[in-house]
């Protein structure tokens, strides 16, 4: 999975043929522009300097319209073949992230913001169009027909060949010094762009709790501070732009003025010149420089293109480093899947986690879950309930020590083969865009009829709210389930576990801060879902555990002790506490 070479080199290598029919229409196209200056050259000089009839040279100004002509073609067709390389890398750099958001571990794909992934999967692989369609066109060219026209030149005129010769070469020097700078900026910029789109995203998703919070304003002037921010580093960019535009034009026309001058010399002063030769060389000088000034405006897009694709192959970088480091216990495609039999029976051995140095712990020596339990986590705030429960979804990989399935490390297993067997019910369900009945049968792999989906609905208390639509479970819903309560969301993200019927089911206790009516419906949904699967539950709210097989007390990420509810409450101090201070609450 690690990369070998760079992305750059790997759509350069996708690009060859591409890059061969450039190399030669740029051949093509170097010898019609030399074919251009000489046919105009003998007109002028045939109508001004020899004072031929217009009807004598009919065929000559023919055969230069035709010149012209192919020339268009040629640089027509450079453009498109450019184009369609861009096309091309495009279609492939979002397909590979598409691919590995989508292929990668679990872990992998919960790390990073929203708003910048958005943004380098849309902007930055747009602004990578750049390389492809100008600079790589630009370049061959720059690499063929300078060349030829060089000499050409030399031919006709050597010291003029010379004078190019020696001016020349300022211009790809001062590109590559511009360019890096360049790169470096446009690097920034899109660091910024990142940052200020995951902002405004994470914003946008959250604002009515800013709201409620008082911080809109606050967060107001946190946007403002991040698309200034990004506003510099653009206009960092124009700035950079701006005087590589005026050096350019600098440079080339003192170049052209000191091999003007010296033609000048030559047929005026020392008349040692044809007009013939002096035309067609004045001809062909601004052609050469620029396409040299081109091709420099074409470097410093492309430079900042190559920040934009540098953008994506550290994105593509960062998630083959998540999957290399996700390689304890969380679980990878491309083994040979051993086939998981159901329910497994579940075992922690000496599983270490933490966030980062000097950060929370989570140690678990020993820990078995026998087939079909049904097993509850509890412990105060911050203890490591929810990290224990992703640990062992294989949600986080462990820093030490094996999480098994049936004996077997559940690295071992198949992505699809795990998470197939499993539901996992947070306390705030995700609700896509989308109908009911598309929301329902998220959660299966397998083809389900319109009846199967009715009777998931229907076993997780949601026939009534359904019967009650106009369209029933066509009815849509809004993104992250706008229009749905808190119970009927946690009801539908039910109904997608009876419809997928799963062999292990965890929950992040999905009862809480339901009214005491939905919360009793939910929790006989939950009984009847649990029968003849494994059931693993973070309880926020000891009452809702009590019957559970064995509960297991966290504390500081330690296990201090597990056990039924009577032999915690006689055994274990904390536990005791713990459920006087509810009852307490409760009765409060």
């Amino acid at each position: 999975m690690k990369r070998n070479k760079s992305l750059l080199s790997e759509q350069l290598s996708k690009q060859r043929r591409s890059m061969l029919l450039l190399g030669i229409i740029s051949l093509a196209l170097g010898a019609a522009i030399i074919g251009q200056a000489a046919l105009m050259a003998e007109a002028v000089n045939r109508i001004f300097v020899m004072n031929a009839a217009p009807s004598s040279i009919l065929a000559l100004l023919g055969s230069l319209l035709a010149v012209m002509l192919a020339r268009t073609l040629l640089a027509h067709s450079n453009g498109r073949i450019g184009l369609s390389m861009a096309a091309l890398a495009k279609k492939t750099m979002r397909g590979e992230l598409l691919r590995k958001l989508a292929g990668d571990s679990a872990a992998a794909t919960a790390r990073g913001g929203t708003g910048g992934t958005v943004s380098v999967m849309l902007d930055a692989v747009d602004e990578s169009d750049g390389y492809f369609s100008q600079y790589l066109p630009r370049m061959v060219e720059a690499a063929i027909i300078p060349l030829i026209m060089l000499a050409a030149v030399f031919v006709w005129h050597y010291p003029s060949g010379l004078i190019m010769l020696v001016t020349a070469p300022f211009i790809p020097i001062f590109m590559v010094l511009v360019g890096l700078k360049t790169k470096r900026k446009s690097e920034e910029k899109y660091e910024e762009l990142s940052r200020f789109s995951g902002t405004f995203l994470d914003s946008l998703q959250g604002l009515v709790t800013l709201k409620l919070y008082g911080r809109a304003r606050r967060q107001e002037e946190e946007i403002k501070r991040s698309s200034l921010a990004f506003r510099e580093a653009t206009m960092g960019i124009l700035r950079i732009a701006f005087t590589n535009t005026f050096m350019m034009e600098l440079i080339v026309m003192l170049s052209i003025g000191l091999v003007s001058l010296e033609l000048a010399l030559q047929l005026v002063v020392f008349k040692t010149m044809s007009f013939h030769t002096a035309f067609f060389v004045l001809l062909l000088v601004p052609e050469f420089f620029s396409l040299l000034k081109n091709t420099g405006t074409a470097f410093h897009s492309g430079r900042t293109s190559m920040g934009a694709i540098r953008k994506v192959e550290q994105m593509l970088g960062a998630m083959d480093g998540d999957w290399q480091m996700a390689q304890g216990d969380s679980i990878q495609p491309d083994r040979a899947d051993p086939g998981i039999p159901v329910p497994p029976v579940i075992q922690l051995n000496d599983v270490r986690f933490h966030y980062g140095q000097g950060s929370f712990e989570l140690a678990v020596d020993r820990l078995l879950i026998e087939q079909g339990q049904k097993i509850a986590i509890v412990g105060r705030s911050g203890a490591g309930k929810t990290t224990l429960l992703h640990l062992i979804a294989g949600l986080l990989p462990s820093a030490s020590g094996e999480v098994l399935l049936n004996g077997r490390p559940l690295r071992e297993y198949k992505n699809n083969s795990w998470f197939d067997q499993m539901s996992y019910i947070t306390q705030h369900p995700y609700i896509f865009s989308g109908t009911l009945a598309d929301n329902i049968a998220i959660d299966t792999s397998r083809a389900v009829t319109r009846s199967d989906v009715e009777q998931a609905a229907a076993a997780a208390g949601l026939a009534e709210l359904i019967g009650g639509l106009e369209r029933g479970l066509d009815t849509g819903v809004g993104e992250g389930g706008r229009g749905l309560s808190g119970g009927e969301k946690q009801r539908l993200a039910l109904a997608r576990a009876f419809l997928n019927r799963p062999a292990i089911i965890l929950f992040d206790e999905p009862t809480v801060g339901l009214d005491v009516r939905t919360e009793r419906v939910l929790q006989e949904s939950i009984g009847s879902l649990a029968s003849g699967a494994t059931m693993i539950t973070v309880a926020h709210r000891l009452y809702t555990i009590k019957d559970a097989d064995r509960i297991i007390y966290l504390e500081n990420g330690t296990i201090l002790g597990s056990g039924s509810h009577e032999e915690l409450v006689e055994r274990l101090p904390q536990y005791a506490q713990l459920v006087q201070l509810q009852r307490k609450g409760r009765a409060g």
